[in-house]
């Protein structure tokens, strides 16, 4: 589901122009040594924090459902996360760094969800809304001086950018539909069977028929008192 989020923003920023001719998108942590090696303008959109958004948690599951109507699997619902990113301009020049947030928080602002056409794989199956917020505040913790600091690198303008994204649920599929008689033995023998509530056939016995027992006539078996 992350990688997801990542081609779902790559594809939001795509549709506004951004980054632009000439400047590079990567979800890379803008560390120190990243830094040195960077050879060309940068938007860098860092993965920094995720956490289940419990308030949205659903319990219990929902069958699923073949053409014919048969049960084919149950499916729990989906957990919630709040993925946050931290989105940062790097070029030679401070006033082309502001330039570009400025740009990308132009882009993003424009949307409060990921479209339809921008989602991948399980989230584009689920068709759930991908919520986006921009400019919000960061997780409890996680301020940006504390942030840049942990990176190994100064103190840069930056964007904080929440999605709150479903993680498909677990799926239990569910066995093939009963299709054969059920045969009860009586008297210890492999003969003597006689079938319950179905009609097709069974392997109860190799292939073939599982036997049924005529139901006999009322006071057949009785022996008459009085008479021989």
């Amino acid at each position: 589901m992350i990688h997801e989020v990542d081609e779902g923003l790559r594809l939001l920023l795509a549709e506004e122009g951004l980054p632009g001719d000439g400047v590079e998108l990567v979800f890379d942590a803008p560390t120190k040594d990243w830094a040195a090696k960077r050879n060309a303008p940068t938007v860098n959109v860092f993965l920094y924090d995720l956490r289940e958004d419990l308030t949205r948690r659903r319990t219990g599951t929902q069958e699923e459902h073949d053409g014919d109507g048969t049960v084919v699997g149950w499916q729990e619902p989906p957990l919630w996360y709040q993925l946050s990113y931290l989105v940062s301009a790097w070029t030679t020049r401070p006033i082309d760094e502001h330039r570009l947030l400025s740009e990308v928080l132009r882009g993003v602002s424009r949307h409060d969800t990921l479209q339809t056409d921008w989602l991948t794989g399980s989230l584009a199956e689920l068709g759930l809304a991908v919520l986006v917020d921009a400019g919000g505040a960061v997780p409890d913790g996680n301020a940006a001086t504390d942030l840049w600091s942990g990176l190994g690198g100064q103190l840069k303008p930056s964007i904080g950018l929440r999605v709150i994204a479903p993680l498909q649920g677990n799926r239990e599929p569910a066995g093939p539909p009963v299709t054969e008689g059920m045969v009860v033995r009586v008297g210890g023998t492999d003969e003597d069977g006689r079938r319950l509530r179905y009609e097709g056939p069974t392997t109860a016995q190799g292939t073939g028929l599982a036997p049924t027992r005529p139901k006999p006539p009322p006071g057949a078996g009785r022996r008459r008192r009085g008479r021989l």
